[in-house]
């Protein structure tokens, strides 16, 4: 019976990703240590390959449409990627099932998801469909300059604490990685920060997936079941996106989130 209840929360999470473009991890490691009981070092560590298999598939189909800014992605790596081996080499010291490091993972988890409750009430109102296609009209004629942060340190450093907390919590490579972007690459289309967040998240959840399973901090099983839930769903997700009341489902979403995270803090 809780196959099956695996398999319908991967399909619903990938249902509300297809839907909004939240990151799966901002919903899924909740769900799992919430409602499901998984030990937050296995509930992080299997959503981490959970969040590099299924955003591999969105990084093929956006490369194909040149629509990935490579020199983007290549910054935010050159930060995310060696913030995330550092953090697993913390862990390791640790011990990832360790109290100590259950703690930290819990209490940066809660605030991780206090920070993704704010991004995506930022997305929800401030930034709106009508000021995105404003944005867009202005970004057209911005060509290379358009890749051009406000300074190259910017999304090194920020990738460094994206790195990290995605390695501590598996979240932040969704709507906080988002954010991010649209505050360091102003002139950068909006479909084109979109495709940047999705490419840069596969090398950053890969990395710290696999360091995670070599810390023995995945469940395979639970992850088949994971996928074979979510790969539908988003599917799906995808074909509804243009009728679903995103600003709606949105703030619903960022007021759960908000609630996990204040949980998990006061743990």
């Amino acid at each position: 019976m809780h196959d099956l209840a695996f398999v319908f929360a991967g399909f619903a999470v990938g249902l509300i990703v297809g839907l909004t473009g939240v990151g799966g991890g901002s919903l899924m490691t909740p769900i799992l240590i919430f409602f499901f009981g998984v030990k937050p070092h296995l509930a992080i560590g299997t959503d981490l390959l959970f969040a590099a298999f299924t955003k591999m598939g969105g990084t093929v189909s956006l490369a194909r449409q040149r629509l990935v800014p490579w020199k983007v992605v290549g910054l935010l790596c050159a930060g995310s990627v060696p913030a995330a081996l550092l953090s697993l080499w913390a862990l390791q010291v640790m011990g990832p099932s360790s109290s100590t490091a259950q703690r930290i993972m819990t209490t940066t988890l809660g605030v991780a998801l206090l920070l993704t409750a704010a991004a995506m009430l930022y997305k929800a109102f401030v930034f709106s469909a009508a000021r995105q296609a404003a944005d867009r009209a202005a970004r057209a004629d911005a060509g290379e300059d358009a890749a051009r942060p406000r300074h190259w340190s910017l999304p090194v450093l920020l990738g460094a604490v994206i790195g990290t907390l995605v390695t501590f919590t598996s979240v932040g490579a969704g709507a906080i990685g988002v954010t991010v972007l649209l505050m360091v690459f102003p002139l950068l289309p909006l479909p084109r920060i979109i495709a940047a967040d999705i490419a840069y998240a596969v090398p950053l959840t890969l990395v710290a997936g696999l360091g995670h399973a070599s810390l023995g901090s995945v469940d395979w099983p639970l992850l088949v079941q994971l996928l074979a839930g979510s790969l539908p769903g988003i599917w799906l997700g995808s074909r509804l996106v243009s009728r679903a009341p995103e600003r709606l489902i949105r703030s619903a979403l960022s007021v759960l989130l908000a609630w996990a995270g204040a949980k998990l803090v006061l743990i």
